[in-house]
């Protein structure tokens, strides 16, 4: 039985996109996107929280292929980069493709037939010949199991679920978390809630942010002259190369970089704040590049605000108008709102339940072994499978960077197997195991196993303590090897 598309697509956001343009591209038109959410966008679709925006320039964060002239700041809101995710979608031909409000369950291989059986909640299943999973790296939502917190008798607001409804004036709120995104909510929260309690485990690394307008004029001189924009394209992902690639994965050759970097952190939170012992407690001890860096002009001086208090005792439970710390002191709240992250390692490395060949369970395999991915994008034993947010494939700061690099990929890859006249595609063991050993080696340099990040408590961190998220190599490597990968890494069928 001929399986009913060419290719399944699990999730419609930027990455799910760029593999439904490349299927295009190859000729494979006959596919479907799925998604668990009302529409498109991925994360610019789910996250709403006040202060959303970008923190990568907006003329880096956006496919190369596609510039946007018309943004309206250097680092967009992020409603903008919702528009721009559905002007991809409608220009090419996407959206009439794509399926929301379908929650997939599970996948398996069905080597008789040679195709994916996609498992879909309350649904038929579909099969397919290909497989992509592009569900992102962050897009499980963590909530931690803390005591009581069931007992709450107030609003609770994850910020992947704002609640756009709900009135913060006057209110006494709580933030528990200052990862990338309380970095951007917490100056928004404070400016209308009467008390502002920000709970605080680990501090993170904030630099200033160059962020401006940009005027009109220059807007129609990107539309005009298209070369504009992609210089300053070059400029801004240069300077994110020299902060990733350098400072964090080549650590121990430039240090003097590294340090630099914290030192500017430093300076610019010694401007900030200007209480002695809260810039004591926002000061990271892990060196920089443990943890996503993040970029805000606003954020540390929202704690000079009298209304606004930083607590960095853990927290021991949760009561119905309150939360308890270690100390025994209460903070009475009646707004609890959890900027406390995504689960990247325990659920997100498959999002869904992946059966492969001889019904190896892809995420038991990871979990039970070593994280890995050839090149980033497949696996052994799973034939005709793409997992286009897979350990080892996250190159440089911007995540479009990864996902061209991996149509790149696709493109070669398909085009071989077009060429021999096949159908079935699988990276061979020996490839995969050689590509693992060379990131592996590669990542002794970097900050995570060279530097102090015993204190980061960082995602890019999984369970086996390996940093097996980030691809070792420049944006520029990972763009080579993607159209000069070896073919023989790959047997190839006939179905």
């Amino acid at each position: 039985m001929a399986p009913r598309f060419d290719a399944i697509v699990v999730g419609a956001g930027f990455g799910g996109m760029g593999a439904g343009i490349e299927l295009d591209r190859l000729g494979l038109g006959d596919f479907v996107i799925l998604e668990r959410e009302s529409d498109l966008g991925g994360t610019w679709h789910v996250n709403r929280y006040p202060g959303l925006a970008v923190d990568i320039a907006s003329v880096t964060y956006s496919y190369s292929f596609e510039p946007n002239p018309h943004w309206s700041r250097l680092f967009a809101p992020g409603a903008e980069l919702k528009r721009y995710a559905e002007h991809v979608a409608d220009k090419y031909d996407l959206r009439g493709r794509m399926r929301f409000d379908t929650v997939v369950s599970g996948a398996r291989w069905d080597a008789e037939q040679n195709q994916w059986v996609v498992s879909i909640e309350g649904g038929e299943p579909l099969t397919a010949r290909y497989l992509l999973t592009a569900t992102g790296f962050l897009s499980q939502p963590y909530t931690p199991p803390f005591p009581g917190i069931e007992t709450f008798a107030g609003k609770i607001i994850h910020t992947t679920a704002w609640d756009q409804d709900y009135d913060l004036t006057g209110r006494k709120a709580a933030i528990i978390g200052t990862g990338a995104t309380a970095v951007q909510l917490v100056p928004e929260v404070a400016r209308v809630v009467e008390e502002l309690t920000v709970f605080q485990r680990t501090p993170i690394w904030v630099v200033p942010k160059i962020d401006m307008p940009i005027p009109p004029v220059v807007q129609n001189l990107f539309d005009r002259v298209p070369l504009t924009q992609q210089a300053a394209r070059l400029a801004n992902t240069t300077a994110l190369e020299a902060l990733m690639v350098i400072g964090v994965l080549h650590f121990r050759q430039a240090k003097l970089l590294n340090r630099g970097a914290g030192l500017l952190a430093k300076a610019h939170l010694r401007t900030q704040v200007r209480d002695a012992e809260t810039r004591r407690e926002l000061t990271p001890h892990y060196d920089f590049g443990c943890k996503r860096p993040t970029f805000s002009n606003t954020y540390f001086k929202t704690f000079n605000e009298p209304h606004v208090h930083l607590e960095t005792n853990s927290i021991e439970r949760v009561e119905p108008d309150g939360i308890v710390t270690a100390d025994g002191r209460t903070t009475e709240i009646d707004t609890l709102i959890l900027a406390t992250g995504f689960n990247l390692w325990d659920v997100n490395f498959p999002a869904i339940e992946i059966i492969g060949r001889d019904g190896v369970d892809l995420g038991k395999f990871w979990r039970d072994n070593r994280f890995q991915a050839y090149e980033g994008i497949t696996v052994p034993k799973f034939p005709n499978f793409l997992s286009l947010n897979s350990p080892y494939s996250y190159s440089g700061l911007s995540y479009f960077t990864t996902i061209e690099a991996q149509m790149k990929h696709m493109g070669r890859l398909f085009g071989e197997m077009f060429r021999r006249d096949a159908e079935v595609f699988e990276v061979t063991e020996r490839a995969n195991t050689e590509f693992l050993d060379r990131v592996t080696e590669k990542l002794e340099s970097s900050v995570f196993y060279d530097g102090q990040c015993s204190t980061a408590r960082s995602y890019y961190f999984n369970q086996h303590g390996e940093a097996a998220l980030l691809r070792p190599t420049s944006t520029l490597n990972a763009h080579r090897e993607a159209v000069s990968f070896p073919l023989d890494d790959y047997v190839y069928d006939s179905a």
